[in-house]
């Protein structure tokens, strides 16, 4: 088995999302939602947890919001 098969993850729940990002409840779930005009594709996508339930991988939350700084400073050069 390789690395990444054999290491655990977190799974994330709303609130530790929402905490982690500094978004709230409607824009997380209009980030993800295709249908919404605040979609964004590069949003990590939740997890069916259970009937009721989502959570995020917060290794995949963590790489997003590192891409979010990483463009930042690509724009702050660019202008």
């Amino acid at each position: 088995m390789s690395e990444n098969q054999n290491s655990s993850f977190n799974v994330l729940r709303l609130k530790r999302v929402m905490h982690k990002t500094g978004d709230g409840r409607s824009t997380i779930y209009n980030k993800t939602n295709p249908a919404s005009k605040y979609y964004d594709p590069t949003y990590p996508k939740p997890i069916r947890l259970g009937a009721n339930a989502v959570g995020w991988i917060e290794s995949e939350i963590d790489v997003w919001i590192k891409s979010r700084a990483a463009a930042r400073n690509v724009d702050r050069w660019a202008a």
